[in-house]
């Protein structure tokens, strides 16, 4: 279970300095401090689900979202978050693992995400398409359809099929908000395949 340092001490309060008394949970392993202030319970609980407490509002998304859909055969083993208004990439390595955040466009960010529930956690992670239009956004400008099969088929290694399983009317409306050329030439390209 996640908990702050607030929520730890004002359950030690019935100890003469909760402070010491957290400092030697924190030492036994009793909690296992994820960032400055944050903690978990348990060790063995995935990263994932820890994404957005370290640092939002933020969902799962880019290669860790590609992969969860089984868009990429490649594992990732970093959790890639997407944020907006942050200004900064930021990178958080922790004992549950590496944590990036990267900005997307405001307008854009609340759209296709979904909400998980997995036990007591809950955790948001872009839907399909939603992760790839967000791949695309960071990823360097294609000049045509040539670069951009290149892009998908090559460097992130999907396959053709899968493509032609996404919403296309979806990835149209993520197109028009992203203002991205990658974006926009997926979207034209999605509808002729």
């Amino acid at each position: 279970m996640i908990k702050t340092t607030a929520m730890i001490r004002d359950e030690l309060n019935i100890y003469a300095s909760p402070a010491d008394k957290m400092t030697r949970l924190v030492k036994d392993g009793t909690y296992i401090q994820i960032i400055r202030g944050l903690y978990e319970t348990d060790i063995s609980i995935p990263g994932y689900l820890l994404a957005e407490n370290i640092y939002g509002p933020s969902y799962l998304s880019f290669e860790f979202a590609l992969s969860y859909h089984g868009l990429i055969p490649e594992a990732v083993y970093t959790y890639t978050s997407a944020t907006f208004e942050k200004k900064k990439k930021k990178k958080f390595e922790t004992p549950f693992g590496t944590f990036t955040y990267r900005d997307i466009p405001t307008k854009v960010y609340a759209y296709e995400v979904n909400i998980v529930k997995e036990g007591e956690y809950c955790y948001k992670i872009a839907t399909a398409e939603k992760a790839l239009c967000d791949q695309l956004y960071k990823m360097k400008s294609v000049v045509n359809n040539k670069e951009l099969k290149e892009l998908l088929f090559e460097d992130l290694r999907m396959e053709k099929q899968q493509l032609k399983n996404m919403n296309c009317d979806t990835i149209e409306e993520l197109a028009a908000q992203y203002g991205n050329r990658n974006v926009k030439r997926l979207s034209a390209f999605l509808r002729r395949i």
